[in-house]
């Protein structure tokens, strides 16, 4: 097994296709991004999905205070994320609603190979 899905818990422990996602996430801040691919459970960031950025006027777009820094802890939201490219392994997330940097709600399409709760 690989050490990306042994013990998620922090950004070091990712696959660094996964770390990418994490940053994309955290660079959105607000907004999100539509129609993932996934293969063998990783993201495929390339060409890029679509993203869609939300500016909030009546909030900071300050960006999250740990994406200045070489490794922390994730959040149980980001974990659970990983939870779902392992499940839908090969396929396509629908869409990944981004609030504060942080994944907070998953589409997932039906019909397309791979992809099932």
């Amino acid at each position: 097994m690989r050490a990306a899905r042994m013990n998620p818990t922090r950004l070091s422990h990712l696959s660094e296709p996964r770390r990418a996602l994490v940053q994309l996430l955290q660079s959105i801040n607000f907004g999100y991004i539509e129609d993932l691919e996934v293969r063998g459970g990783e993201p495929v960031l390339t060409p890029a999905p679509a993203v869609v950025i939300e500016v909030k006027l009546d909030v900071p777009g300050d960006a999250r205070p740990e994406s200045t820094l070489p490794d922390y802890e994730l959040r149980g939201e980001a974990v659970r994320l990983m939870d779902q490219l392992d499940a839908v392994r090969d396929g396509w997330i629908r869409r990944i609603d981004v609030r504060f940097g942080v994944p907070r709600r998953v589409l997932l399409e039906q019909g397309r190979k791979g992809v099932h709760r």
